[in-house]
């Protein structure tokens, strides 16, 4: 068997889909597993939807996403470049260094495509009529009668012209999808479809089986909206006498109303993850889970584990549900294993963003007794900037159950105490913040929720929270000062 080369191959048409990640993750896995390579192809033939900055920005999510590639696009020194045997791997270069053209060429001369010189408007009124009857809206064949002598003079006086495959007529298609199995189609419900456009650019469906044959690709695996084409694809690589690539289709990832994620109503980019501070890990751990199952009850995957495991066997042939509880209790996972040290830098960025800190902030004391206290709960690198705003400001915001349990407790002597406590110090220690709990105790008889929740609430605005040593490190004594006086502030009197 030929080496095993898998390629991602997106469109330019703006951020990065998670679905799209999802494909290129499932590809990496793969292609890693059997010691093979893959490819970043940029497929750009479509120029109406072209997005300025998006190769650069899809480059960038696979990166952050810890997937790599062995040929293809890359970024460097802010420049787009490429690096392999098998370029361009931007389809647009391709057309401009006449790829295609022996191959359109091969096709037309076989009798296997067709020029057609039917204007829109034709076939906008054929597609109308067919609907209408209810019949499949497809091209009606007239230009197939048209001889290639004839449609060379047409072209050549200048008609307008694109040109279509020609599908044999009452044929069994049969292929296998490593997904969803053995399929037949017939080619009577197979369109002839359009290969080159009238802009002279290649289709999807022309450019990606000429690129994937040159560039060696042995295993197609992409999104299930594809499996329609692939009776066209297949006769094409027939036509061609090529081998024929084991194909994959992948389940489409869908919303909790178990629709298709949508632009306007879901967050669908990875960059909208990114942003809400998820962690590269947990985010590629959850979507490898979104249409594969691992052959065990393992939950929490390192890159490397999923490389190990990672099927196309186990890949679900139904479409996988986007349940973002179940990616915060995932990337949850993934942040209690980074050190506080890794968690510090990667929250930083954050916190600067919200002006929590500025870019001079250097306390990464500070930083880290906050982060080893607030860690444990924390579902993304955002959750840390509501804590560092209660623990920097000098006043925290006061829950109403803080301010009622104030208010209806005797905290006078507790309050007294505490200062008391603070009056020994030059500055809070571990040793002070670890004791004076049971300190306070002891000298006032009171115990329980009625020590902790009146203290507690003074000191971050919330009768819940982290435990007591914890919060006095981080706040030093000049704002445990400061939130005492206001505490009292709020007693009755």
């Amino acid at each position: 068997m030929a080496d095993v080369r898998l390629r991602f191959a997106p469109s330019p048409t703006g951020f990065l889909h998670i679905g799209g990640l999802r494909t290129a993750l499932y590809n990496y896995l793969y292609a890693r597993q059997q010691g093979g390579k893959f490819i970043l192809r940029i497929e750009d033939t479509d120029r109406t939807r072209f997005v300025p900055g998006a190769i650069e920005s899809l480059i960038r999510s696979l990166k952050w996403a810890g997937i790599d590639y062995d040929e293809g696009v890359y970024i460097e020194n802010n420049k787009i470049v490429e690096h392999g045997d098998f370029g361009p791997y931007v389809q647009s270069d391709r057309v401009k260094e006449g790829i295609y053209n022996q191959y359109i060429e091969e096709l037309l001369e076989s009798g296997k495509a067709y020029y057609c010189f039917c204007s829109k408007e034709r076939l906008e009124n054929l597609r109308k009529q067919q609907e209408a009857d209810g019949k499949l809206s497809k091209y009606d064949g007239l230009c197939r009668g048209v001889s290639l002598e004839e449609a060379r003079k047409r072209v050549a006086a200048g008609e307008e012209y694109v040109i279509r495959l020609r599908m044999p007529e009452n044929e069994e298609i049969h292929f296998h999808d490593m997904v969803k199995g053995d399929i037949t189609v017939n080619t009577g419900d197979v369109d002839d479809q359009v290969l080159i456009k009238a802009d002279g650019f290649p289709t999807y469906h022309f450019a990606v089986i000429v690129d994937d044959h040159l560039m060696g690709v042995t295993h197609i695996a992409r999104g299930d909206e594809w499996v329609s084409s692939v009776p066209k694809h297949v006769y094409l690589y027939q036509a061609f006498g090529w081998d024929i690539p084991e194909f994959i289709h992948l389940p489409t990832i869908l919303n909790q109303n178990h629709k298709k994620l949508s632009k306007r109503h879901d967050d669908v980019s990875v960059e909208d993850f990114i942003k809400q501070g998820y962690l590269p890990e947990g985010l590629v751990n959850y979507l490898a889970m979104v249409g594969w199952s691992p052959n065990s009850n393992q939950e929490i995957f390192t890159m490397e584990e999923l490389i190990e495991q990672f099927s196309f066997e186990r890949v679900n042939s139904t479409g996988g549900v986007f349940d973002r509880k179940k990616l915060d209790w995932v990337n949850a996972h993934h942040i209690r294993n980074k050190s506080v040290e890794e968690l510090r830098e990667l929250c930083r960025p954050f916190l600067i963003e919200e002006g929590v800190i500025d870019e001079k902030f250097d306390n990464d004391r500070f930083l880290n007794v906050l982060l080893s206290t607030y860690q444990e709960g924390m579902h993304t690198l955002r959750d840390i900037i509501e804590p560092a705003k209660m623990a920097l400001n000098d006043i925290p915001e006061y829950t109403e159950e803080t301010v009622e349990t104030i208010q209806n407790s005797d905290c006078t002597l507790l309050y007294d105490t505490l200062e008391a406590q603070l009056a020994t110090l030059g500055e809070v220690t571990e040793e002070w913040a670890t004791g004076v709990m049971k300190v306070i105790q002891k000298e006032t008889g009171i115990k329980g929720k009625n020590l902790y929740m009146p203290i507690r609430g003074a000191m971050i605005g919330s009768v819940h929270g982290p435990d007591m040593k914890d919060i006095f490190l981080l706040l030093g004594k000049e704002k445990i000062q400061k939130r005492i006086e206001k505490a009292r502030s709020m007693m009755r009197s």
